[in-house]
């Protein structure tokens, strides 16, 4: 089995737009980060910010239709086939109806809920 997972070096966090702004602001004007607004085209994201966090990268969605905010991480693997096939195997079901996504990749959940985006590696 070759689906040896990594942490990625992106983490999402789903802001209901309610609170949206004053998120952006709290990451750019008290934190002082590094922050940039990316245009975004996806069915369930308004807006999207990148803000620059250490070695990561936290995306901040706009997402109209929550309440509370999500934390979605993100993991890597060899081979995206193998590692789902792997998951299914141990219970883990995909869940991609939950944004869309670029073929080969996919979503899945822990036991909490937590959401992560499974996809390649890149090669160094």
């Amino acid at each position: 089995m070759n689906a040896k997972f990594e942490a990625g070096i992106n983490i999402a966090i789903k802001i209901p737009k309610s609170k949206y702004d004053k998120t952006v602001a709290f990451y750019r004007d008290i934190l002082k980060l590094e922050v940039k607004e990316i245009p975004i085209d996806n069915p369930t994201v308004s807006k999207t910010h990148e803000v620059k966090f250490g070695n990561n990268t936290i995306w901040l969605d706009c997402v109209d239709n929550y309440t509370h905010s999500e934390t979605w991480l993100q993991l890597t693997v060899p081979d995206v086939e193998v590692a789902t096939n792997y998951l299914v195997s141990k219970g883990v079901e995909t869940c991609d109806e939950l944004e869309e996504l670029p073929e080969n990749m996919h979503w899945i959940q822990d036991p909490a809920g937590t959401v992560f985006n499974l996809q390649k590696r890149e090669s160094n």
